[in-house]
């Protein structure tokens, strides 16, 4: 499988995403949006992987390559390539989709606990009923029309969609490794204050044994999307 990424930051790449398609052979190519470098053809990849970043998924006039990656999402949507979103990339699809992105009333960063739905379990998409996941967005997304919610939080209600078979966004990022996290702590740390879901860096720090535990969902769950659908 020909994976593609677009990728908005130097700082959240495809980590455990990318060790996974190393481990299954699958070949990894990227676009570093804020580099400059060009959207790809649909035709030249087989599966599009929408990663975060700190920009709101409506910041066109302040990051103008938004506008021209949203229509490739659409184009790639429309051409049944797999589609998966992380953070900023499931806001960004939920935006394609006709959904609304917007502030959402609680900051969610650190290690907190996700909740598979009932649609969910039942499709199989996620083989635990609450599992460990990583955490850093202020923004959330309403429920694109014909999307079925696979995941929930405390602090956040829509937290993992899929649609159709081919389209699946993630708001927590299975991703995370102790490199990726790092990454985002140094970029990012001015979003630690305080609030009822943020953990500080000491705390974000300490939770080291959660890092198989999301490796080992996310495998699964990229197995499942990708490897039994294609």
């Amino acid at each position: 499988m020909r994976i593609h990424s677009l990728q908005h930051v130097p700082f959240e790449n495809l980590a455990g995403i990318g060790h996974w398609a190393e481990r299954r052979g699958h070949s990894v190519s990227v676009s570093k949006l804020y580099a400059g470098e060009a959207l790809p053809d649909v035709e030249s990849f087989d599966v599009l992987v929408v990663l975060g970043g700190p920009m709101n998924a409506d910041d066109d006039a302040i990051h103008p390559w938004l506008t021209g990656e949203k229509r490739l999402i659409g184009q790639a949507i429309e051409a049944g390539r797999k589609t998966l979103g992380v953070c900023l990339g499931s806001q960004l699809i939920a935006r394609v989709l006709g959904a609304r992105v917007y502030p959402h009333e609680h900051k969610e960063i650190g290690w907190f606990p996700v909740n598979s739905t009932e649609a969910a379990k039942k499709a199989g998409w996620f083989a635990d009923d609450v599992f460990p996941a990583f955490h850093w967005h202020g923004d959330t997304f309403d429920l694109p029309d014909g999307a079925i919610l696979l995941a929930t939080t405390a602090a956040c209600l829509h937290q993992a969609f899929a649609w159709k078979d081919h389209v699946l966004g993630l708001q927590f990022h299975l991703e995370a490794t102790p490199e990726s996290v790092a990454e985002m702590l140094d970029h990012e740390r001015d979003d630690l204050t305080a609030g009822p879901y943020v953990q500080d860096e000491a705390a974000i720090c300490a939770t080291t044994a959660y890092f198989n535990e999301s490796a080992r969902v996310l495998d699964a769950l990229l197995d499942r999307f990708i490897q039994e659908r294609s």
